[in-house]
Parts: C-alpha cells; structure tokens; sequence
C-alpha cells in the first residue's frame, strides 16, 4: 500500500554551531518521502527547476520513491537558507526563494488518484484541498501546517481541518490554531475543528499523540551530538505515517508505536546534515533504536499506597 506525498522538494542552506552546508537538498516532502520509504512506498507530487540534479532524483527512486509526480519546470528550484544558534529549537530565516514553487499547482498523475493514504505536507490550504479534490477515495488524510497559515489563510485552513483525520503541528502552532495557552485545551480544541488524531511536535523535547480516547507522550531520543535540526519534523511525520500505513489500522497501540517511531527517524535525521543521516540507513539500526528506545521509557509498576509512608 502506497502512501501519497504533496509538499516541496529544496535546497538548504544551512549553518549550526557545529558546521555548514550550501545548497543541499531539502524540503518538506524529501525528509518525509526519505523517511516513511523505510515502511512503505511513497508516491511523491512536488515542483523543481531545469537545475536539480537528476542524481538527486536517483537517489528518491532509489528509496521506492515514485518520482512520477515530481514535476521539472523551467526555472530555479526552490530555495532556503537558513541558521541555527545553540537553541536548535528554534531556526533563523536568512532568505526563501520560491522560484518555480511559487507557482506550483499539484497535478496528480491518474495512478496516484487511487491512493487511499495521502499526507499533506506544509503548503498553502488552498492547495492541500486541490490535492485532495484529486484523490478519489482518500481513507486517511493527514496534514501539516505552519504560523503563515494560520495568521493569513485561517478560513482556508479551516476548511481543509474537515477533510483531515490527522494534523501534525508543533507545540507554538497548536496553540496559535486552538487560541489556547495549554497544549491539553490547544488539542482538544483543534480536534473539535475535524481532525481525529492531533500529533503536537515538541521538537527536542519529543511529541504528544492526541485521540479522543487516548493521550501519550513520546520523549525524544537522547543524544550526546545533534548537528542539524532542519527536516526533523518531517522525519518525524514520514516515520509516524509510514509506519501507521505499513500496519493499515490506526489503533491507539499502533499510534502509539507509531509516534516512537517517529521520534526514532528523526533522531537519526539531526545527527548530520540534510538527508546524510537518512540515505544508507539499515532496518537493524531502526530497530536496534527502537529497542532502545523502549528501554528508555519502560519502568516497573508498583504499589504506590505501600510505597507511600503514611503520617
């Protein structure tokens, strides 16, 4: 079962602390489609210029990336530039070109019309709703979004949260979209505008997966170096989504797997730059960090009354 991607396809530009890179490759729909291509196969729609390298697109097809719907055009590809202080958290904007991405306008191949899983990656509502106009059966929609377009096409989001079973948002955004300071009101709030699931991404402090039944909390993997946080939230979607597809069942269990896994990819994502970290990754490695990861978290139960002295 496929999963279908809508989303950029960039170059990065990018100086940490720890280093710099020019002009590599980036965008939402990359990481995503890199990471959820461990699980499953990826259907991937997006817009490049006469400059993109064809290894590049190698490389995608390489990874059951079906690069059908990545569309070049005369122009230059997209670009960002970007740096980061010791606060990893949070990136400085140095300078986007759109370039050939500001025209962009999703056409969807006939043979991806039939996927039935589709994520929806960080563009402009408007065109995450024309993709899904395009889809004939869409089972499970998810959606990312960003500040941009809550505060200058809300309505337009709004409409598009209808159509959406799930929505991955970060913790600033979460609370910009419900108009809530809490993140616990923020969530229940954003489920109430259409999405079932709510996934909070809490970037080095790890994600919050939200039903209406069921809350959990995922901390992120702890490591001694990070590099480059650019592309850990898409990671961290493609791995979550990847993973729910390759499963085919939305349960709380397989949420809740789902969302370690997740935080998984993209611990591996920041360890280097750009996709470095993600290209020759093996499925032991995966799961050896799950493994850990499981450690990480699991703890005896015990009888808290007795444990407790009582005055």
């Amino acid at each position: 079962m496929s999963l279908l991607v809508v989303g950029s396809v960039a170059f990065d530009s990018v100086e940490t602390p720890f280093g710099k890179v020019e002009e590599t490759i980036g965008g939402s729909a990359t990481f995503f489609s890199t990471a959820a291509s461990y699980f499953v196969p990826i259907n991937l729609v997006a817009v490049v210029g006469e400059d993109f390298p064809e290894d590049q697109i190698d490389f995608l097809k390489s990874r059951s990336v079906d690069c059908t719907g990545l569309h070049r055009v005369p122009g230059k590809t997209f670009r960002w530039r970007g740096r980061y202080g010791f606060d990893l958290n949070e990136a400085i904007t140095l300078d986007t070109q759109l370039n050939v991405f500001g025209d962009f306008h999703p056409d969807l191949p006939q043979s991806y019309r039939e996927c039935t899983r589709v994520f929806l990656a960080n563009i402009d509502p408007e065109l995450q709703l024309e993709v899904l106009k395009q889809v004939k059966d869409p089972q499970f929609v998810a959606a990312d979004t960003m500040n941009f377009w809550i505060d200058g096409k809300r309505q337009e989001l709004g409409r598009l949260l209808s159509h959406v079973d799930m929505l991955i948002i970060n913790e600033t955004e979460a609370r910009k979209l419900a108009s809530e300071a809490n993140i616990v009101a923020a969530a229940r709030a954003i489920m109430s505008m259409g999405p079932r699931h709510v996934i909070i991404k809490r970037g080095e402090y790890g994600a919050l997966a939200f039903t209406p039944e069921d809350v959990f909390f995922a901390p992120a993997y702890p490591l001694e170096a990070v590099f480059d946080p650019t592309g850990a939230g898409d990671t961290f979607a493609g791995g979550l989504l990847g993973y729910l597809c390759r499963r085919n069942k939305v349960s709380t269990i397989n949420l809740r797997q789902a969302t370690v896994v997740g935080c998984v990819m993209a611990s591996f994502c920041v360890e280097q730059f750009s996709l470095d970290a993600l290209r020759s990754l093996s499925n032991e490695a995966i799961e050896a960090r799950f493994s850990k990861f499981q450690k990480l978290v699991s703890f005896e139960p015990l009888e808290l009354l007795e444990a407790i002295s009582v005055q």
